[in-house]
């Protein structure tokens, strides 16, 4: 029992000192590129016929906070107008964003905007379309027509509920094409993404406000209740976390590592890949499964398993794999987001990534602080060397004063690269930028937490982490999503629950 006590405490440290140096990867790179601003991306200033075309895809579901902002940003780039194509897309005209997206188009006259209704896709609707040409996926559904029509080579992706600043086009075109300063050529990307930040704000509702990120679709809790502070949670999970983690696993590249905010491509890499006559990494069985985003249709976790494709394909010569575009950031501001909300949105994520990357969601719990800073304070008052070398005891008092220790630095390294993250240095503002883009540091942005504040949704997020886990990972394999429920299986495939005949394109 002391042979297997003593190797159980072994490995508690390597794993501990493990997490610390991925961390310790991930604050680098978040002080190194996100603590001042960006130099000005290089492909916007390039010869007319040489700046790449982008087609720019916005999937929208109901009002969301900050939404016209969000959308807006999208016109406001600093990247040449015609070699931009924007495309709303959206469910129904009875979404309640729809007439928001028709007033965008025509207040930019001057772009090629457009907006894409599902209902009227002509490969699920009309005499020569079936609703079932497509998996139940809802957002692959609402965005198949925009990729199918696209312009020029390069997608970028951007949800809805995203700001993106003024610079981001030409950095990310930048990172993914190769172009850098002076005429210099870079490997390029195949495919290139932003980090994601949440900012909790407090805006008016509007009478059909809905939002993605609430199980039932609204958001009825007043800002009076602890329950209602769901958005706080995602904040601070969001900008501590998930940024250091996001940002070292993209630095050492040992997997991919993305979340679907904001991610560029190239539409003939993607279509190439999807084809199992290009693609040795698929087989026969793939061949009805359409192509290029319709390929996923019938996944929920769209977003990884694109990533995943790109980074495991090799039909591409001269790419790397994946590029985080280093202090770019995709903004999400929300606002009523209530605890339910926020731990339906983490089960969700657990559940449709556990099928996809299992080792690393069985891990999870361990690099969470509470429980990692458990397996160390094990293993500090359980290993002879720490006992006879640095006269640590051997008693539970001890173990449970390093916890505490290990815990209060965790959080100290915590608040300060959060307060870092959130004044947004590295964020190009102008006269059109929204408060919550102006980070905490400029006039008129946000206010920077106080500590009372931000220690509490730090605690509250690290005290759910491993019950969110637990309810998710073993418990359940249903998700809700954009007002839809799904069952997802260990094939990855989703079957949408109450929704009638399945979907079926494979």
């Amino acid at each position: 029992m002391s042979t297997l006590i003593h190797g159980a405490a072994l490995a508690s440290f390597v794993w501990t000192c493990a997490v610390f140096l991925v961390q310790g990867i991930g604050i680098y790179k978040l002080f190194r590129h996100n603590s001042r601003p960006l130099p000005k991306p290089v492909s916007p200033s390039l010869p007319k016929d040489e700046v790449p075309h982008i087609t720019i895809i916005r999937p929208v579901k109901g009002v969301e906070a900050g939404l016209y902002e969000c959308l807006a940003s999208t016109f406001r780039l600093t990247y040449p107008k015609s070699k931009l194509t924007i495309y709303f897309c959206v469910a129904s005209k009875d979404d309640p964003a729809y007439p928001l997206l028709q007033r965008l188009v025509v207040e930019f006259p001057e772009f090629d905007a457009k907006v894409l209704v599902e209902d009227d896709d002509p490969l699920l609707h009309g005499a020569q379309g079936h609703v079932y040409n497509l998996g139940p996926n809802p957002k692959i559904r609402n965005m198949s027509r925009a990729y199918r029509e696209a312009k020029g080579d390069i997608i970028w992706i951007v949800d809805c509920n995203v700001w993106v600043g003024t610079n981001s086009a030409g950095r990310m075109v930048d990172k993914l094409c190769g172009y850098g300063p002076d005429g210099a050529r870079t490997t390029p990307y195949k495919f290139v993404h932003q980090l994601p930040l949440v900012f909790d704000v407090d805006v008016p509702k509007a009478s059909k406000h809905q939002t993605l990120l609430s199980p039932n679709g609204v958001a009825t809790l007043s800002k009076s209740s602890l329950l209602s502070h769901g958005g706080r949670l995602e904040e601070t999970f969001m900008s501590t976390s998930h940024a250091k983690f996001y940002s070292a696993i993209n630095t050492v590249s040992l997997a991919p590592c993305i979340i679907g905010k904001s991610n560029m491509f190239r539409k003939s890499h993607l279509d190439a890949m999807t084809d199992p006559s290009q693609n040795p990494l698929l087989s026969s069985r793939d061949t009805n499964r359409g192509r290029g985003l319709d390929f996923f249709s019938s996944y929920i976790c769209e977003d990884h398993l694109i990533g995943d494709l790109i980074w495991r394909s090799r039909i591409i010569p001269g790419h790397k794999n994946h590029g985080l575009v280093f202090g770019e950031v995709a903004i999400q501001p929300v606002s009523g987001m209530s605890v339910a909300s926020y731990i339906a949105r983490r089960v969700r994520w657990l559940r449709v990534r556990k099928w996809t990357v299992l080792v690393a969601t069985l891990v999870e719990p361990g690099v969470e602080c509470f429980l990692c800073c458990l397996y160390l304070s094990f293993a500090l008052t359980t290993l002879p060397w720490f006992h006879n070398t640095l006269g640590i005891p051997r008693s539970w008092s001890a173990m449970f004063y390093f916890w505490l220790l290990g815990v209060t630095t965790w959080m100290a390294v915590d608040r300060w690269v959060s307060s870092m993250l959130q004044k947004l240095a590295s964020v190009d503002a102008d006269e059109n930028t929204p408060a919550f883009a102006l980070g905490s540091s400029r006039h008129g942005g946000i206010r920077t937490r106080p500590f009372s504040e931000w220690v509490l949704a730090w605690l509250g997020r690290e005290a759910l982490a491993l019950p969110i886990w637990t309810w998710a990972v073993l418990l359940g394999t249903t998700v809700a999503w954009r007002g839809k429920k799904f069952r997802v299986g260990m094939d990855m495939r989703v079957v949408e629950i109450g929704g009638g005949e399945d979907h079926h394109n494979e």
